[in-house]
C-alpha cells in the first residue's frame, strides 16, 4: 500500500494513484477512524479536493501528500485555537512554514488537537478531548502535539506538522512509533506559529520514515526576514552512514527510569545495535544536561509561556485548562535579576555541553524514560509530565537538533523510542545516521503494522554551495582528529581510494598523522580515504588550521574524479616509514594497536 511520503509522490508521478485519490483516502479513514479529539477543525474536502486539481507540476517534492497541522500554526481559512476556544481567532494568511508546504504541492487537511498552548508532554490537557493512543489504547498520545503524532500513526496523513519547546515533537512520536524531527532552532521560520516560548519554540515534523521527514523539513527551511529569530542555516543533503560514528552515552547511573525496567532493557538493546551498526559508544556526564532541564520550568523562562496568555488570565482565567493555568502564572514571579542569573548559568552549562559533544557526532538517549495511561496522568498531571521531560527539556536551551525514532515494541505492547542529539546545524548529520538505525530495527511503520520500505540509495554528493575534501588520516572517521571536521559541520560523502599514484607515509607527529605524497602515475598505490562536504567558510577555516608539514592539494582518485585533499610536503618523508602496503591509515593504526 501506498502510505509514506515517498511512496505517495511516486505514485502520483507515475499515474497509478492521483492526488484526489489520496487526498480522499484521508478524509474518508478520517472518517472510520471515527476519534474526535485528533482534529480540531477539518478543512471542507471539496475545497481539498478543488486544490489538488490545481497542482499542474508532478515534480514538486510534496506532489499531492496530504498534511496535517497543529492547532497553534496559522492556515489560512481554518482558526487557530491553541486548544483553548476563547483565544481563537481566523488567520489572514498562512504561517511561512504551511505556505512553503503549500508551495511544495502538499494539500492541508486539517488543525490537530494539543496540549492547550503547548504546555505539557502528555496530551490530556484540551477542551477538545484526548486523542485515543492508536499503539496502545491506555497509554497518553503525548504531548503537546498529541492530535498531529496520532493523525500519522493511524495512517490518517503520512505527515504532520507539531512544535516542539521541550519535547512536543519527540515524546509524541515515540509513544505512537513514528519518526518525530525537532530540527535546529531557526531552520524553519515561527512567522505564523502561535508561541509557548519564544526564544526556544520551533516547528517540528511527525513522519513514518526519517526520509520522509527530512524531505519536509527540506521544503520548510530557510531564512525568514519577518522572524527575528530564523537563521540562514543551509541544510545539507542526506549523507551515507559513517566507517565510526562516535555517539555519547551517559555515564553510568546517571539514566532515570523511574522504576520501569522494561524502557532499561530496551534502551540497552538500542544501544548494542548501535554498536553492531558500527558505532563507538562514548561515555560522557549527563549532569549538567540535567541541571539545563531543571532551568526550563523552574527558571525565568516559564514567563515566555505567561507572556502570551497573560490578558486572557486576567480578563478569563476560567477559560485556561486548570493545569496549564497553574503552570502559567508561575511565570509572573520572577524578576530580571531572576532571568539574568539564570541566563548567566546557562551560558556556563553550555560551555559545559559543548565540550562533552565536541568530539562526539551525536548522543543517544531515551526519548522518554517511561510511558504513562492516561488515568496515571489525570491522577497526577504535573509529576508525570515532568517525568516524561527528562531527555527533552534541555535540548532547545542548549540549541540542539534532535531526531527521536522508534527503538523497539515492548512485550507489554508499549513503543519505545531513542532520540540522536546533536549541535545546531547536523540536522542531516542526524538523519543520515538514524535512518540506518530505524530500517534495522525492523519495526512496523505507526500503528498499522506496515512493513518499513527498503532503505532508499544515498547519493554521494556535495551540493553546489559545498566543497569537498579528500582526508586519508587522523581526520578520517573515529579518529583523533575528526572532530576538527565534525565542529565545522562538515559531513561525510562516501569511502573510496585514490588512483595508483601516492605513497603513504607514517610521520613523526603528535597526534600520530600519516603524509601523502604523489609520484609517477601508476607507480604508488591506490590509498583509502574519505570525501568530507564542507561550507566555503569552514573550509577556509579548515585550511588555515593545517600545521605543516601537511599541506591541501588536488588528490586523484581512482574513478578519474578528483577533489582537494591531504599531500604532505616532499622534505618531509625523509626518514618516515613508507606504510602504502596498508592500503590506508586505518589498517596501519590498527596494526599498530595490535603490536
Amino acid at each position: 500500500m501506498t502510505e509514506t511520503v515517498a511512496a505517495i509522490v511516486a505514485a502520483h508521478r507515475a499515474g497509478t494513484m492521483t492526488p484526489a485519490q489520496t487526498v480522499a483516502r484521508s478524509y474518508k479513514r478520517i472518517r472510520e477512524h471515527n476519534d474526535l479529539a485528533i482534529f480540531i477543525s477539518l478543512r471542507d474536502e471539496k475545497d481539498a479536493l478543488a486544490e489538488t486539481e490545481r497542482l499542474a507540476n508532478p515534480t514538486l517534492p510534496l506532489y499531492g501528500v496530504p498534511v496535517a497541522v497543529k492547532d497553534n500554526i496559522d492556515v489560512a481559512g481554518l482558526p487557530t485555537t491553541a486548544a483553548c476556544p476563547a483565544f481563537s481567532y481566523l488567520p489572514a494568511q498562512d504561517s511561512i512554514a504551511v505556505a512553503k508546504l503549500r508551495a511544495a504541492g502538499a494539500i492541508i487537511i486539517g488543525k490537530t488537537n494539543l496540549d492547550q498552548f503547548a504546555t505539557g508532554l502528555v496530551g490530556v490537557r484540551s477542551p477538545y478531548g484526548i486523542p485515543k493512543n492508536p499503539v496502545r489504547g491506555d497509554l497518553v498520545p503525548g504531548g503537546s502535539s498529541s492530535g498531529s503524532a496520532v493523525a500519522v500513526s493511524a495512517g490518517l496523513v503520512p505527515l504532520a506538522l507539531g512544535t516542539d519547546t521541550a519535547g512536543s515533537g519527540r515524546v509524541p512520536a515515540m509513544l505512537n512509533n513514528i519518526v518525530g524531527l525537532k530540527p535546529s532552532l531557526g531552520l524553519i521560520s515561527t512567522t505564523g506559529v502561535v508561541p509557548a516560548c519564544r526564544t526556544l519554540d520551533c516547528v517540528s515534523i511527525f513522519s513514518l520514515t526519517v526520509d520522509d521527514a527530512l524531505a519536509a523539513l527540506a521544503v520548510m527551511s530557510g531564512p525568514d526576514h519577518s522572524d527575528p529569530y530564523s537563521r540562514d542555516r543551509p541544510l545539507a543533503p542526506l549523507a551515507s552512514f559513517p566507517a565510526k560514528p562516535k555517539l555519547g552515552v551517559p555515564q553510568s547511573g546517571q539514566l532515570k527510569f523511574f522504576g520501569d525496567h522494561e524502557a532499561e532493557k530496551a534502551y540497552g538493546e538500542a544501544c548494542k545495535r548501535w554498536q553492531a551498526l558500527g558505532a563507538d559508544l562514548v561515555e560522557f556526564d549527563l549532569a549538567p544536561f540535567y541541571e539545563t532541564a531543571r532551568l526550563l520550568y523552574e527558571g525565568p523562562w516559564v514567563a515566555e509561556r505567561y507572556l502570551v496568555i497573560r490578558d486572557l488570565l486576567a480578563s478569563s482565567p476560567e477559560a485556561v485548562h486548570p493545569i496549564t493555568r497553574e503552570i502559567t502564572v508561575g511565570g509572573a514571579r520572577p524578576t530580571a535579576a531572576d532571568t539574568f542569573s539564570a541566563l548567566y548559568r546557562l551560558e556556563a552549562l553550555r560551555r559545559i555541553a559543548e565540550r562533552s559533544l565536541a568530539q562526539l557526532d551525536a548522543i543517544v538517549l531515551p526519548t522518554a524514560p517511561t510511558v504513562y495511561s492516561t488515568a496515571d496522568v489525570l491522577a497526577d498531571p504535573i509529576e508525570l509530565n515532568s517525568r516524561l521531560g527528562t531527555y527533552t527539556n534541555f535540548v532547545n536551551l542548549l540549541d540542539m537538533c534532535g531526531l527521536a525514532l522508534p527503538a523497539a515494541m515492548r512485550p507489554d505492547g508499549a513503543p519505545f523510542g531513542i532520540t540522536l542529539l546533536a549541535p545546531a546545524g547536523r540536522d542531516a548529520e542526524l538523519a543520515s545516521i538514524g535512518r540506518v538505525f530505524h530500517t534495522d530495527t525492523g519495526l512496523t511503520l505507526g500503528a498499522k503494522s506496515l512493513p518499513q520500505p527498503p532503505l532508499a540509495a544515498v547519493s554521494a554528493q556535495a551540493a553546489s554551495s559545498e566543497i569537498t575534501i579528500a582526508v586519508v588520516g587522523a581526520h578520517l572517521s573515529g579518529m583523533a582528529l575528526n572532530h576538527e571536521l565534525t565542529t565545522l559541520d562538515a559531513r561525510l560523502l562516501e569511502q573510496t581510494v585514490t588512483a595508483p599514484d601516492y605513497k603513504l607515509y607514517a610521520l613523526d607527529t603528535t597526534p600520530p598523522k600519516p603524509g601523502m605524497l604523489r609520484i609517477e602515475a601508476g607507480a604508488g598505490a591506490s590509498i583509502k580515504l574519505e570525501l568530507w562536504a564542507m561550507s566555503p567558510a569552514a573550509f577556509g577555516k579548515f585550511v588555515a588550521a593545517i600545521p605543516p608539514p601537511l599541506s591541501i592539494g588536488t588528490v586523484r582518485l581512482a574513478d578519474g574524479r578528483q577533489a582537494k585533499g591531504f599531500i604532505v610536503e616532499p622534505a618531509a618523508i625523509h626518514g618516515a616509514k613508507d606504510i602504502s602496503s596498508y592500503g590506508g591509515w586505518r589498517a596501519f593504526m590498527a596494526e599498530k594497536a595490535k603490536a
